[in-house]
């Protein structure tokens, strides 16, 4: 499992900041750059991409802003991931959307590493295909609820 993007870090915390700003409710860019510190310009173009990709749109208007498109309890942490950074896969011969061969390859049958990673990578999948927006925001709330 490769690490996450940056890129990939500030879509997901877009994504949080308009789960919590709550249903229907859109939120300015400039709102969510100061909110989650990320730098302005580098979010127009994450929520561009999520725009395209059907996880939020876009409102004109004096009450503009960018909205989730769908719930968070439909966005899951996978989805975002594969729209930011592609494939969730160390090895691309594990790839789902990117599979490729690895070019030293003499079997993949008999392949230790690829079993090995093969494991990992349908566990990250389980988790982050499972896991909402929803599920994120809900379980933080609990923890600082318990804390409190």
């Amino acid at each position: 499992m490769s690490m996450i993007s940056q890129k990939a870090r500030y879509a997901l915390r877009a994504l949080v900041a308009l789960t919590r700003a709550g249903h229907g409710e859109s939120l300015m860019i400039s709102e969510i750059a100061t909110s989650q510190d990320i730098p302005k310009k580098f979010l127009e173009q994450i929520l561009l991409e999520l725009k395209r990709s059907g996880v939020v749109m876009s409102k004109r208007g004096k009450s503009g802003g960018y909205l989730l498109l769908k719930s968070p309890a439909d966005i899951s942490f996978g989805e975002v991931l594969r729209t930011i950074d592609g494939p969730i896969a160390p090895l691309p011969c594990l790839s789902k959307i990117a599979y490729r061969r690895c070019v030293d390859c003499k079997s993949e049958a008999d392949c230790e590493i690829r079993h090995v990673f093969a494991k990992v990578t349908d566990a990250t999948r389980a988790v982050l295909d499972r896991t909402t927006l929803a599920d994120a925001v809900g379980e933080i709330d609990t923890l600082l609820d318990k804390a409190g």
